[in-house]
């Protein structure tokens, strides 16, 4: 195969991943902001388990992770991402029916089915990792996140278009055309054209995952993708509550949620540059900085500038920190080894996650809006000591290497 083959091949396979990331964000966007509004409705105005869907579908990422991975290992990952795909239209279409019959057990079981979706979607960022050569790695990674920015303009949109127009009952029509955003998905994967592992790398075992795991760079690139997203996570799961109670339209909270994932996923079109110029590790330090700033803001008031900035940069701040720590993650596996290795991550990831959401709504019911944004405090914390605790290992293995 020719080198410009290959290129055109690497291309058009980021193009096609960065497209799915696209309608998965639409998707997942679309769920965030209208999951809690739906669970008030069927609730009556109980808040204790209003984030149990959003809950949910974090839990089905979490156990769609590692069969996704090891799927992906023995079919490829174009079948991987398809299978995904389906089971996010089945979700969808479940969801619809449950609100048409006001279930919301139903609801909840339906939005777990959408959330194993994710188990595979969140696998489009190392796929494109996998397809890219070392010298654009980081672009290619930080392209198929920055197209997640899409599902920041689809997504509310079409919250706002179809909340009441194609059903009398409110968010029916919304997860109807959920359903055909993923069957879309599914369809366009099909032309992505990543080969398959070696039977060399496909028979080898590689080393125990106890050892991958007690390398400090993945220790670093756990911490900064899961406590980053939990932050975030945190507020994004509770600011429709409290924009609802504080008597803000669904338009006002759509538009808030819109633009923080502009915020998450804008930046990626030069982060990947950014990375190459000040390293990984700087950037996920900027990313702490950018979500303390977020939280400050969102104690700071009430009002829709307070809850739109807070978002804004919010979601500025976790691009950084968790392409950081995905392309952190990168470095620690061989080809062999990476299904375990990023399906384990993206289990614990998304664990952390679920757990995040459920306690955003007790949280929020027992202590209120101010205690939510407190409890981000240790977690951003962590990301930043265990960024610096990084960068000084690195720097001193420089120095040593240097010595030699």
């Amino acid at each position: 195969m020719s080198d410009k083959t290959i290129i055109d091949r690497n291309i058009r396979n980021v193009i096609v991943l960065a497209t799915c990331q696209a309608l998965f964000n639409s998707g997942r966007t679309l769920t965030f902001i209208t999951a809690s509004l739906v669970a008030i409705s069927m609730l009556n105005g109980n808040f204790t388990f209003v984030t149990a869907p959003i809950t949910m579908m974090l839990v089905g990422t979490s156990v769609g992770s590692l069969p996704a991975a090891f799927i992906m290992k023995n079919l490829g990952r174009k079948w991987g991402f398809f299978l995904g795909s389906l089971v996010g239209t089945l979700g969808s279409m479940l969801a619809a029916y449950s609100i048409s019959i006001d279930n919301f057990l139903l609801f909840n079981f339906s939005i777990f089915i959408f959330g194993l979706y994710g188990g595979a979607a969140q696998q489009y960022r190392f796929a494109a990792a996998d397809v890219a050569p070392e010298n654009i790695k980081a672009k290619s990674v930080s392209i198929v996140i920055a197209m997640g920015v899409i599902g920041g303009i689809i997504g509310p949109e079409t919250v706002i278009l179809t909340k009441n127009s194609l059903s009398q009952i409110p968010f029916e029509g919304t997860f109807w055309v959920l359903s055909l955003l993923c069957l879309l998905s599914a369809i366009i994967i099909l032309a992505v054209d990543i080969p398959n592992l070696t039977l060399e790398e496909f028979t080898d075992i590689g080393r125990p995952l106890t050892k991958i795991i007690a390398n400090h760079t993945f220790i670093v690139a756990l911490i900064a993708a899961l406590f980053s997203y939990a932050t975030m996570n945190l507020l994004m799961t509770a600011t429709p509550v409290t924009m609802r109670i504080e008597v803000f339209t669904d338009e006002n909270i759509a538009r808030v949620i819109q633009w923080h994932v502009i915020g998450m996923f804008a930046p990626g079109f030069f982060t990947g540059s950014i990375i190459r110029r000040f390293g990984v590790v700087r950037i996920i330090f900027v990313g702490t900085i950018l979500l303390l700033f977020a939280v400050l803001i969102a104690l700071s008031g009430n009002s829709f500038s307070h809850f739109f900035l807070s978002l804004l940069f919010m979601g500025i701040g976790w691009n950084f920190a968790f392409t950081g720590g995905t392309l952190l993650l990168t470095e620690v596996h061989s080809p062999s080894e990476r299904a375990k290795v990023q399906g384990f991550n993206d289990f614990i990831l998304f664990t952390g996650l679920a757990m995040s959401s459920l306690f955003a709504g007790i949280i929020y019911h027992f202590m209120g809006w101010y205690w939510v944004n407190l409890a981000t405090a240790p977690m951003i914390l962590s990301v930043m000591i265990s960024a610096i605790w990084l960068r000084r290992i690195r720097k001193k293995n420089s120095h040593v290497t240097q010595g030699n």
